[in-house]
């Protein structure tokens, strides 16, 4: 297998939209996805900047961190899937393990919640198999999965 390459077969490809305000969590997931060439990343600092981001690029996957300085990321959920696209994936990154917070951002439309710190082969893993759904046209796991 090569590096970049899903597990499961072929290469992850599409547009991950990674809404982190931490700067460190931010490095650390461009980092871990470095070697995913058919991924492009795009990341936002702000809910605001990851919305007009989410509106303009149209990503295949967003990464949401529900702690942002300017917006709760539950309405950062309900604008993405409601206002933007239906459906589109998203998945939050939370250190709230099974929080009322992340129950409420999964009935919004939040495919899974990932729990930080995120473990790279988890991470990469969850990317691939999100993207090579969307390439596919096959509608992801509406199961919460706490990975």
């Amino acid at each position: 297998m090569t590096q970049g390459e899903d597990p499961r077969g072929g290469e992850a490809r599409g547009r991950l939209l990674c809404i982190e305000d931490n700067a460190t969590n931010m490095a650390f997931l461009e980092a871990a996805l470095a070697d995913m060439h058919g991924v492009t990343l795009i990341k936002a600092t702000t809910a605001a900047e990851g919305i007009r981001l989410a509106r303009a690029e149209q990503p295949d996957l967003v990464l949401l961190d529900m702690h942002l300085p300017d917006f709760d990321g539950l309405e950062v959920v309900r604008v993405l899937n409601i206002e933007i696209a239906a459906g589109l994936k998203v998945v939050i990154l939370t250190a709230d393990n099974l929080s009322m917070e992340v129950v409420k951002a999964m009935s919004l439309g939040a495919r899974e919640y990932w729990l930080k710190p995120i473990d790279v082969q988890r991470l990469r893993e969850g990317v691939a198999r999100y993207l090579r759904i969307g390439a596919a046209g096959v509608a992801g796991s509406a199961r919460p999965q706490n990975r």
